[in-house]
C-alpha cells in the first residue's frame, strides 16, 4: 500500500466473500481500491479523494440488491398426543388377546385379514380389520413401538383423533390400492401399513404446510427425503416374504397425500370436540369393521 496515499475506509466485513462482492463494484466503476484483512477481518480502502464516489457506488448497489429475506418457518400448534397413543396401543393389545384365546370361537385371522379375493367380492371389513392382527409377540412389538413413534408426531402435529382418524383411513385405502394392484390370492395382515400411513402423514403435512426453514431446497425437501429414507430403512424389510413392501408404500403414499390435504383444513379442526369426534369415529370404524366380520362368518350369533 502506498504511504503517500490517504486511505480510506468504506466497507469493512467479518466475510472475506462480502468484501470481494463489494471490490467488483469499485472495480466496475473504475474506483481504485485495497482490499486488506487483520484480526479483526476484512476491510476495504480507497484514496480519499474517490471515498465520496466509492460510498455512493455501494449505497446504489446495495439499494439495488437488498440482501434476501429468510422465509420464516411456519409456527405449528402442538398438542397432547398421549389419548391417540393409548387408543392405538389398546385397539391392538384387545384385538392380539381375543385372538389368543379363541374367544367367541372365532377364527379372528381368517375373518380379519386383507384377502384379495374376499374383498374384490365385498368384504370391504377387511382393509380395516387386518390392521389391528399380527403374526405374534414379535410382530406385535414392532408394530407398537413403530406405531408410537410415528403416531406421536402426528398426533402431536393434527390433534390425537384428528391423527388417528387420518391413519386408519389412509392405511385401509393402502391396503385397498395394494389389493388392487396384486393377484385376488395376496393376503397379509398387521399394523405396520398404518405405521407407514402416520410417517407418510407427517411428511406429506410439514413438507407441505412448510413448517421447515424454506432458504434452501435441500431444507425444503427435507421432511420428503427424510419420509423416504425412513420408509426405505424400516419398511422394505430383509427380503423375506412376509413383509409387504407394497402396502407400506401405498401406505406411506395414502398418508403424504392426507398429509397435504389436511394442510389446508387442519386449523379448522382442532376443537377438543372435533378431535374427540375424529377419534371416536376411527374407533367405531374398526368396531363396525369387526362386527361385519362377525356377521359374516357367524349371521346366527346376530338372530
Amino acid at each position: 500500500m502506498n504511504s503517500e496515499v490517504d486511505w480510506r475506509v468504506v466497507f469493512e466485513s467479518l466475510n472475506a466473500a462480502a468484501c470481494n462482492e463489494q471490490s467488483l463494484v469499485l472495480a466496475s466503476a473504475q474506483i481504485p481500491y485495497q482490499l486488506i484483512h487483520d484480526q479483526l477481518g476484512f476491510a476495504l480502502l480507497v484514496p480519499a479523494e474517490h471515498s465520496s464516489a466509492a460510498m455512493r457506488e455501494l449505497r446504489l448497489y446495495e439499494d439495488e440488491n437488498p440482501p434476501p429475506v429468510a422465509k420464516p418457518r411456519n409456527a405449528a400448534s402442538w398438542h397432547d398426543a398421549s389419548p391417540g397413543l393409548l387408543g392405538y396401543v389398546a385397539v391392538l393389545l384387545l384385538v392380539a388377546w381375543l385372538d389368543a384365546v379363541d374367544a367367541f370361537s372365532f377364527d379372528w385371522v381368517a375373518a380379519g385379514r386383507v384377502d384379495g379375493a374376499l374383498i374384490r367380492n365385498g368384504e370391504w371389513w377387511r382393509l380395516f380389520t387386518a390392521l389391528t392382527l399380527h403374526a405374534g409377540p414379535v410382530h406385535l412389538a414392532g408394530n407398537l413401538v413403530f406405531g408410537c413413534f410415528f403416531g406421536l408426531f402426528a398426533g402431536r402435529l393434527l390433534g390425537p383423533g384428528l391423527a388417528w382418524f387420518t391413519i386408519v383411513v389412509a392405511a385401509a385405502s393402502g391396503n385397498l390400492l395394494n389389493v388392487m394392484v396384486l393377484e385376488s390370492t395376496h393376503r397379509s395382515i398387521g399394523a405396520s401399513t398404518a405405521v407407514f400411513a402416520a410417517l407418510g402423514l407427517v411428511a406429506g403435512y410439514v413438507w407441505h404446510a412448510r413448517l421447515m426453514s424454506q432458504e434452501r431446497w435441500v431444507y425444503r425437501l427435507g421432511p420428503v427425503v427424510g419420509g423416504i429414507a425412513l420408509l426405505a430403512f424400516t419398511g422394505m424389510g430383509d427380503g423375506k416374504e412376509n413383509v409387504d413392501i407394497g402396502a407400506h408404500v401405498l401406505g406411506f403414499s395414502c398418508g403424504f397425500g392426507a398429509g397435504i390435504v389436511l394442510v389446508h383444513v387442519a386449523r379448522r379442526l382442532q376443537s377438543a370436540r372435533t378431535q374427540l369426534i375424529s377419534g371416536l369415529l376411527a374407533l367405531i370404524l374398526l368396531g363396525i369393521s369387526w362386527l361385519a366380520a362377525l356377521y359374516a362368518t357367524h349371521p346366527a350369533s346376530f338372530m
